[in-house]
């Protein structure tokens, strides 16, 4: 799996690029087979001025299926991170169980009759 980060506004450390790529270890394990990218983008909305507003946004990309999008926004980066890493894998594992569903719902459909079955 490929990680891509991108900061925008502010130096991205070293221990902030390892949060990352640890969160998302964590939350698309399961999905490792089926991920060909992963793209972060972390931003600083309104700059020096405080508030909410540290953006992470993941975006995952799979071999023939349309890509995932999450964006989180707090005053914390990490806990942005985090957050954002939790709901990527949640998406992940339905979209993953849903073609999985979607596989097994088109062999079903197209099985061939047998002479047990048409009679």
């Amino acid at each position: 799996m490929q990680i891509q980060i991108h900061s925008d506004d502010f130096t991205l450390t070293d221990g902030l690029r390892e949060h990352i790529v640890r969160r998302l270890a964590y939350s698309l394990n399961h999905g490792r087979n089926v991920i060909s990218r992963v793209v972060v983008r972390l931003a600083d909305v309104n700059g020096p001025r405080s508030g909410v507003d540290k953006c992470c946004g993941i975006e995952i990309r799979m071999a023939r299926a349309s890509p995932i999008a999450i964006d989180d926004t707090q005053a914390d980066l990490y806990v942005a991170i985090d957050r954002a890493a939790e709901r990527a894998g949640r998406t992940l594992d339905r979209r993953i169980s849903w073609r999985a569903k979607s596989a097994v719902r088109r062999s079903d459909k197209f099985e061939p009759m047998t002479e047990e079955s048409s009679t």
